[in-house]
């Protein structure tokens, strides 16, 4: 790993990133063309070889990878390694359709440990921290992924996983844990907990690493005011490696993308042409050093920009900003392109709702209806019944304003809506399309 860890740094110029990324780009598609039929046909396809692939610069030559790529090849078609080779295997829950399944190799964990320790590390934490890791373990790459980049870092890690949360603070406090990587939606469930036992003063949390969903920079805010720590924004995904892709430093100007092993690139998700710094847009990525299941150009399907200038911190490696929302999650409602996170955004501007809300779709007489469930703070339900009506109006206009279109909001006591352990699940859609 230090061979790994000295020859790209993240304060290495620009100008050096681009060579180590052409030299690694070569590579890969030399890799894929010659161990992956998939790939040899696609490429042939278009009467591309690998020695016309000469850097970075010819990256628009290549076809683009989507999950359905990965979903038709299931379950080991575009596995590069032979399967002596693979050490470990995780899965997609398969929700939207058949598992995308992702193999790695030794070299690959090696890989992966590093870029979570560097996450981990633009963080503040370092191998003096007990770290609890609240993701979920098994086939989903967010536990094992968190526990094998603290232990890389030096750092001693409590593999919590998720279900019960009771016992969970009751180890925060005896351990003195420091540090935790969970989802933001489950750390906010923690802290209310916390904060209702009357525990936040036998606390030593200083650091938390949250990921696996979308969330707001007000939601990071909130959860910082609550458990008084600094908190982060992992991100990553299961097809390109887990998290570790990337994080945001102590400065939370975008999230440090760890360029050496992950080529980005921002396209338009119309017209699937790259576009500019700054401007949104897919997020692409071509793995640079995976040797169990190499992808090129992948589609990641989440929106957000991209800026190369250097960072406040001192690194030098490109950022990418808080996500958008989801190409293929975006909401269509009454013609208009809605995503939750505006909703969610919105709802934090106030200072009279509670950070959990239900996005409920419907359709009625052919058109659209949109019910926002939105806990509030239990002393507006002894008020009287004219002051809720306010304010349920007031939330009402905070997020037409939001989003371009009415809704209607009602308002629930606090804890009504379901917590979640692991990804929260803030959209139901009833609607039926043909």
């Amino acid at each position: 790993m230090n061979k790994i860890w000295n020859e790209a740094k993240e304060c290495m110029s620009r100008d050096e990133m681009s060579v180590l990324q052409s030299k690694r780009l070569k590579k890969q598609v030399d890799y894929v063309y010659h161990n992956v039929e998939h790939y040899r046909k696609k490429m042939q396809s278009v009467g591309l070889e690998p020695g016309d692939i000469n850097g970075i610069e010819d990256l628009n030559k290549l076809p683009y990878t989507t999950k359905d790529d990965l979903r038709d090849t299931y379950p080991f078609g575009l596995f590069a390694a032979p399967q002596s080779e693979i050490v470990r295997i995780h899965a997609s829950s398969g929700t939207t359709g058949k598992a995308t399944v992702v193999g790695y190799t030794r070299r690959d964990i090696e890989i992966w440990s590093e870029c979570v320790s560097r996450a981990l590390t633009m963080c503040g934490l370092g191998r003096n921290d007990i770290v609890q890791v609240a993701y979920g373990y098994g086939l989903f790459t967010g536990g094992l992924g968190a526990h094998y980049g603290v232990e890389n870092l030096g750092a001693t890690v409590v593999p919590m996983s998720t279900g019960n949360t009771k016992k969970l603070i009751t180890m925060m406090k005896d351990f003195g844990a420091t540090g935790i990587m969970c989802t933001p939606s489950y750390l906010l469930h923690i802290a209310e907990t916390i904060i209702e036992n009357g525990d936040l003063e036998n606390i030593k949390l200083r650091a938390a690493v949250c990921g696996a969903e979308p969330w707001t920079e007000k939601m990071r805010l909130q959860i910082e005011e609550k458990l008084h720590l600094n908190c982060h924004d992992i991100y990553g995904l299961s097809e390109i490696m887990g998290p570790g892709v990337a994080c945001d430093c102590e400065l939370h100007q975008g999230l440090h993308i760890q360029e050496d092993h992950f080529l980005p690139e921002i396209i338009s998700p119309e017209t699937l042409e790259p576009i500019g710094e700054n401007e949104l847009g897919e997020l692409v990525f071509t793995t640079l050093t995976k040797e169990g299941i190499p992808l090129i150009r992948y589609r990641t399907k989440d929106l957000t920009s991209i800026t190369r200038c250097s960072c406040g911190c001192g690194r030098t490696t490109a950022r990418i900003a808080r996500f958008k929302g989801r190409s293929d999650d975006m909401l269509i409602l009454r013609g208009v392109n809605v995503f939750p996170s505006q909703i969610e955004a919105a709802l934090l501007e106030l200072s009279e709702t509670l950070p959990h809300y239900m996005i409920i779709i419907d359709r009625v007489n052919n058109l659209d209806t949109i019910e926002v469930q939105v806990e509030v703070e239990e002393r507006f339900f002894s008020d009287e019944i004219k002051e809720l009506e306010k304010l349920t109006k007031r939330i009402e206009g905070v997020i037409k304003q939001a989003i371009g279109l009415a809704v209607k909001v009602k308002l629930v006591e606090p804890k009504t809506l379901d917590r979640s352990e692991g990804k929260s699940v803030h959209v139901i859609d009833h609607r039926v399309f043909d």
